[in-house]
């Protein structure tokens, strides 16, 4: 009796634990569509911006997928991975953000549906996995190439026009698209099909238009000259990038100066000043004409500057001394004594510009021998707006790089998920195993981009789905995508 009534507990046992894995299993999929569900009315060129606050104060206004779910607070483990999904997209694509998560909540609600029909969830993965395969195979199929060309940008134009469609800059939208794809082409390597993207600098100031926002052939640092009197645009310049500080060597042990009369202090302050001529004058001697520093010097040694015509520019960051020298071909020197004619760059035309009211001033290189080096300047009324447009303009780069390196596109407007659903409920009909729910399941789930995108246009998201599914069959046209459009 006391062995039957051990069975029992086990039993029991036994009927608790499924329970509690089923519990478990609807928790973590009510985690990732509560994600899905918050992103899902900011999809499309119709879809909402989010406000976002931080714990600081400040506000941020972005419809970018990634940018929403890094500033969201989620403590959940299954949230978190929905925010790495995101973050990868953007990484590896820089775009589709938004669409991902939206995607992968879809496929989370659909998974529920069969989990509480009793299949496995080993089961459910590998058949999603198995109509992913099916899908993909399928976008190959209807996806055309693009003819890429120096000659021939509008294709690549349009294409980023799309990307911006839903971004804060679509009233300047072929502008940013035109920039995205020349930006692109000057440090693209079109027989290698590869983009090096650290050539590309984008710099970002408040006070002006988004119709402001310029691509410059070369390289603009958020700096000025380090004397006011010093000339405001330089030609032919021949620049030293230095390292090393204007200053006079300081010895690397621990020591104590005293001076304990006048003319020992007479004696040192002339060694300073030597010091100081000295390395002026070598920087003078070996032909530069503008002097490009990373660290600071002080008021002595700029007014030395000054009065021996040699312009110079201070506190220079370590990543724009590099583009500044990647640009002018010029040789970055960690020491005075070993700068010599051949490690100075060269550059057409050295001018500083000044924006607003506020006289905020900013230095353009250009004409540079590297014309690889890009820079573009994005404009706006506040910093808000600014940010929003960088994070846009970054998405059409990304774009524009992916089509350098595969030149193959599909049809947007939910046209190319409704197609593979409607690919892989066929592909279903020919399973016979358990795995046909799943690939059921991940057909229904492809049609929640669609129904997305339809809901934020404010129209009737599954008379317009089904609409245009129901053409797609007849009409066995796969580029049908907005209601009543056919091309």
């Amino acid at each position: 009796m006391k062995k039957n009534n051990n069975l029992k507990a086990n039993e029991n046992g036994n009927e608790e634990v499924t329970a509690g894995q089923h519990l478990l299993y609807m928790s973590h999929i009510f985690a990732g569509k509560s994600i899905a569900k918050t992103l899902r009315t900011s999809l499309g060129p119709k879809g909402l911006d989010k406000m976002m606050i931080s714990p600081d104060g400040d506000v941020t206004i972005t419809n970018d997928g990634a940018t929403i779910l890094k500033m969201m607070d989620v403590q959940h483990e299954i949230s978190k991975l929905m925010v790495q999904l995101s973050q990868s997209q953007d990484d590896e694509i820089g775009d589709g953000t938004t669409g991902v998560v939206v995607l992968a909540g879809a496929l989370l609600e659909q998974a529920e549906i069969l989990i509480d029909k009793g299949i496995h969830p080993i089961r459910i993965a590998d058949g999603f996995e198995l109509a992913a395969e099916h899908a993909i195979q399928h976008l190959k199929e209807i996806s055309y190439s693009l003819l890429i060309s120096e000659d021939n940008l509008a294709p690549l134009i349009e294409t980023c026009m799309t990307t911006l469609g839903s971004k804060i800059v679509n009233k300047c939208l072929r502008q940013f698209a035109e920039i995205s794809v020349n930006a692109i082409f000057s440090v693209a390597d079109l027989e290698r099909k590869d983009v090096n993207f650290e050539l590309i600098k984008i710099e970002t100031k408040t006070g002006g238009k988004l119709e402001d926002t310029m691509l410059v052939k070369g390289v603009i640092i958020d700096k000025d000259f380090s004397h006011p009197q010093m000339p405001k645009c330089l030609k032919d310049v021949k620049l030293c990038v230095l390292t090393c500080p204007f200053e006079p060597p300081k010895p690397k042990t621990k020591h104590k100066l005293d001076v304990t009369s006048v003319e020992g202090y007479r004696s040192l302050r002339k060694y300073e000043q030597e010091k100081f001529e000295n390395i002026v004058q070598k920087v003078k001697d070996v032909g530069a004409n503008l002097v490009i520093c990373q660290w600071g010097f002080d008021d002595e040694a700029n007014h030395l500057l000054l009065q021996k015509e040699l312009p110079a520019v201070r506190w220079v960051g370590g990543p724009e001394i590099e583009l500044i020298a990647i640009a002018t071909n010029s040789r970055i020197v960690p020491r005075f004594e070993e700068l010599t004619p051949e490690k100075l760059g060269t550059a057409g035309t050295v001018k500083e510009i000044s924006f607003g009211t506020t006289k905020n001033k900013m230095l353009v290189i250009e004409d540079c021998p590297n014309t690889k080096a890009v820079t573009i300047l994005i404009r706006g009324g506040n910093k808000m707006i600014v940010d929003e447009a960088k994070r846009s303009l970054n998405d059409s780069l990304c774009v524009c790089r992916n089509l350098i390196r595969d030149d193959r596109i599909v049809c947007g407007g939910g046209a190319a998920e409704i197609s593979c659903s409607i690919a892989v409920a066929k592909q279903a009909n020919k399973i016979s195993s358990l795995e046909q729910y799943a690939f059921r399941a991940f057909a229904d789930a492809l049609e929640s981009i669609p129904m997305a995108l339809a809901e934020n246009s404010g129209l009737d998201p599954v008379e317009t789905v089904t609409e245009i599914k129901a053409q797609q069959i007849s009409e066995k046209n796969s580029v049908l995508g907005r209601r009543s459009n056919k091309s």
